[in-house]
């Protein structure tokens, strides 16, 4: 193996994990390196000389091979493995909690198509890798910086078993709900099923086989080709809740029994209002990408709740959560993050969609019923524009500066000026009639975000998009979306 030249591209070290084309920017040899970077880290931080390491993979065809490579160059650190095998990440953190484990390193690309790979990490338990851990990371696997050691390995059997009792056991229903479960051929497809079973509900299959080819579309449930597949399903099984989960099990999408999508972050808003009434005086983070409903929600503000809007990124808003000691965190992504006495702070796709179970047993209505409650906003999906990484977060710098401007010089947009900003993360802008939209650098992929909502019409919703696409048009750095409205 060491006959291959080095390969790793810098760029792969993304905001908070590291993710690379296989083969085109990283091979096995920059693998093993990351392993030893990873490895000397942890030894760094931990103060330990032979730290223990829950490490899992998730099911594309050459995710062992990468996993081996890692596990070699964290060995030769002096690192301890503890393998438990073909996981979800949400498993991964988990045994870090279950077996008192040290640090993780889990071999997925997510939700990214074919050909990727990458790893996600932690140290902390419940916390993967800050922007700030991984510039370290990424410093000391350029610079060879590495520790020395002698480490080895052990397969920890049946710890697939253990994870599913965890969460069956805590969150048995009274109510027999019918739900669709789709996997997109990802590796939830071999414990969502089960575990949804387990907890009572009377489950239909949708792509749950494991197919590292993803024949029929990318597990993501931000997809809407999954979220069509899904919808239809529901229909024609006449199921209460149709579920979709992405190719790691820390995201959820939701489709209620009418077919219709949910976005996530509404399912979070339902989910906090229930919670609310139980824990009142809690705390909620929730990402910019985010409905603006919560801030004025009547559940929350009657049980004394406060919402905070946060940076988009599993690992920001899970520490976010961590730091406030909040009750939950909700992305628009689907990442939703549960604090004790519900979890261990972490992102788990599976407890998520157990959590929706939880909120359709304590009442007689239907999912379409309880949205309903809801205020009606219109909203766009998340797009992604395509930007170079090495330009993405200067463009999104300039059009900041430009966004503050329009606001200080009380430029009408569609009639309206914009009243404030939120730049916490990119910029995320809003008008009198609470209207917003955002403009973000993706942490993990080679573009930015845009959404945009409105709780005044659809026709506003798409004025305030296409004024973010002059804006983003102008700057000559822009490629394809890969959806539009």
């Amino acid at each position: 193996m060491m006959n291959q030249n080095l390969k790793i591209d810098p760029y792969g070290f993304r905001e908070y994990d590291a993710r690379w084309l296989y083969e085109k920017d990283i091979n096995l040899t920059g693998i093993e390196n990351l392993g030893k970077g990873l490895g000397s880290q942890i030894i760094k931080n931990t103060k330990k000389t032979n730290p223990r390491i829950v490490v899992g993979h998730d099911y594309r065809s050459y995710s062992e091979e990468i996993k081996l490579a890692l596990k070699k160059g964290l060995i030769s650190t002096g690192c301890f493995i503890e393998d438990i095998g073909l996981s979800l990440s949400p498993m991964v953190y988990f045994a870090q909690f279950n077996l008192d484990s040290d640090a993780v390193a889990m071999v997925t690309a997510s939700h990214n198509e074919n050909g990727w790979t990458g790893v996600k990490m932690g140290i902390k338990k419940g916390l993967t890798h800050t922007p700030e851990e991984m510039k370290e990371l990424k410093d000391i696997t350029l610079n060879e910086n590495f520790s020395k050691g002698q480490g080895s390995e052990r397969k920890i059997e049946n710890f697939q078993q253990i994870y599913k009792n965890d969460l069956i056991n805590k969150n048995k229903i009274n109510k027999t709900l019918k739900a669709v479960v789709a996997c997109g051929n990802g590796t939830a497809g071999i414990f969502a099923p089960d575990i949804l079973r387990g907890i009572g509900c009377e489950v239909i299959e949708l792509d749950c086989k494991l197919d590292w080819t993803f024949p029929k579309y990318n597990p993501n449930p931000e997809d809407m080709k999954m979220l069509h597949a899904i919808a239809k399903a529901v229909k024609d099984n006449k199921a209460d809740i149709g579920f979709g989960f992405d190719g790691d099990g820390d995201r959820v999408g939701v489709i209620d029994n009418e077919g219709n999508e949910i976005f996530s972050d509404k399912i979070g808003l339902l989910i906090a209002r229930n919670l609310s009434s139980k824990h009142k005086n809690s705390k909620f983070v929730v990402d910019v990408k985010s409905t603006g409903l919560y801030l004025k929600d009547k559940v929350l503000l009657d049980n004394n709740c406060e919402t905070i809007y946060w940076k988009t990124g599993h690992s920001h808003i899970k520490r976010k959560v961590n730091i406030e000691k909040a009750l939950a965190g909700f992305e628009k992504s689907g990442h939703f993050f549960f604090n004790q006495p519900l979890g261990y702070g972490y992102d788990d796709g599976i407890n998520s969609a157990i959590q929706v179970c939880h909120l359709l047993d304590y009442q007689d209505n239907k999912v379409s019923d309880i949205i309903k409650d809801l205020p009606t906003t219109y909203q766009t999906p998340t797009m992604a524009p395509f930007c170079k990484d090495e330009e993405k977060y200067k463009v999104v710098e300039e059009l900041v500066k430009q966004i503050i401007n329009i606001k200080n010089d009380k430029t009408l947009i569609d009639d309206q000026i914009i009243t404030e900003v939120l730049t916490v993360n990119g910029i995320r802008f809003s008008f009198e009639d609470g209207s917003w939209g955002l403009i973000r650098a993706s942490s993990n992929k080679p573009s930015l975000v845009i959404v945009t909502e409105s709780p005044t019409s659809d026709i506003r919703k798409k004025k305030i998009f296409e004024f973010i696409d002059n804006l983003l048009q102008r700057t000559g750095k822009i490629g394809e979306y890969d959806q539009k409205i």
